[in-house]
Order: C-alpha cells, then sequence, then structure tokens
C-alpha cells in the first residue's frame, strides 16, 4: 500500500489549459494553468466534535504537499518555469470548513511546494464546504511579487464524483505566465498615485 493510499486518497486529478486567444486577440504567450487534486477520506467527518486536529494534519499533511507538490511540477515540465501559485480544499456535507482549512494551512503541506518553485509570496486560498462537481477554485499570484497584478488569476475546474459527503479534496494551482493582455499596471502605480502607503 503506498502512502497516499495510508491517508485514505481515493484519486488524484489533473487539469490543464492553454489561453490561445483574450478579447477576441490572439495572446503572444498563450497563458498555460495547470491544477493537481487529491480526493481523500476525511479523517474528521461523522463523529464528535474534535478539538485536537494536530495528530491528523501531522499524518496527512506532509505526504498530501509532497505529492501534489512533484505532481504539479511534473506538469509543468519544471518547477522554474511556474510563474504563479495557489491551493485550495473543498470539505464534504459532513465535514466543517475547519477540516479543509486544516490541511491546506500548515507549512507541512505548503512548504513543499513554496520550496520547489523558489517563492517568496504566500500562496493564495480557498477552503469551502461542497458536493460532488462542486467548483474547485484556486486563486493565484506571482511567486515571488504579490503586488504583480498580471499574475491575479483563478484557476477552476470540477471533479464529478467528488467531494463525497466524507471526503476533502485538496488541490494546488500553477501558472506559466500573467494574463494574455495585461493592461491595470500593478499595485504600486496606484500606491504611488495616492502618495501612501494604503493596500490597493
Amino acid at each position: 500500500m503506498t502512502d497516499l493510499q495510508e491517508i485514505g486518497v481515493r484519486k488524484i486529478v489533473a487539469y490543464t489549459e492553454e489561453s490561445l486567444i483574450e478579447g477576441g486577440k490572439a495572446a503572444a504567450t498563450p497563458l498555460r494553468m495547470f491544477g493537481v487534486a487529491a480526493v481523500l477520506r476525511n479523517p474528521w467527518a461523522s463523529q464528535a466534535f474534535e478539538d485536537n486536529l494536530k495528530p491528523e494534519i501531522l499524518r496527512i499533511a506532509p505526504v498530501l504537499g509532497k505529492a501534489l507538490t512533484d505532481r504539479i511540477v511534473a506538469l509543468a515540465g519544471d518547477a522554474a518555469v511556474i510563474e504563479a501559485y495557489g491551493k485550495a480544499a473543498v470539505v464534504g456535507i459532513d465535514g466543517e470548513i475547519e477540516h479543509a482549512s486544516a490541511l491546506i494551512h500548515t507549512l507541512h503541506f505548503g512548504n513543499f511546494y513554496r520550496k520547489a518553485v523558489g517563492a517568496k509570496s504566500y500562496l493564495s486560498f480557498t477552503n469551502v464546504r461542497g458536493g460532488p462537481n462542486c467548483s474547485i477554485a484556486i486563486p493565484m499570484m506571482h511567486k515571488d511579487d504579490e503586488g504583480k497584478r498580471s499574475h491575479y488569476l483563478t484557476l477552476q475546474f470540477a471533479i464529478n464524483d467528488a467531494p463525497g459527503p466524507n471526503e476533502i479534496v485538496v488541490a494546488l494551482g500553477a501558472s506559466i505566465g500573467g494574463r494574455p493582455h495585461h493592461r491595470i499596471g500593478d499595485r504600486y502605480q496606484d500606491l504611488a498615485a495616492l502618495g501612501s502607503n494604503e493596500t490597493v
């Protein structure tokens, strides 16, 4: 039995898309985005309220972090070409949002991805409750520059049979490049125009 089977992973799903035309105009460089998701049994579902989630976090998160990172880097072909990244989790209806959060909001999960791509930015995220075929929305930002709006992206896909009521979907997203015709500038131009350090 593999490590993934031991932590209750039912299947791994990979998703890719390549945008060639945006706004009716051909992209000089097509935007390539990738997603990898694990569908696993929720270890806390259908049982009494659990105060201490840490034992299962420590058992599951590192295995998921390494497995999903290895797969998304393989989809990209090279960790160095990944420019934007993010993460997401969807918990089935018999679980809590906290269960989804537990598996992705820990350095035992995210550090595998951050280190692989040499990132400086935090991993943007979503964590929601949903059922089979629920949209998995992975918000992304530039791995090195949180203010680079060209790389504010969202990758969306769905898995027709997941999550089940007692499952969690955990996903990573990546992009090679930013939006094809980005033209709204970066956060820094707004800050300079406002003459302040306000967050925009």
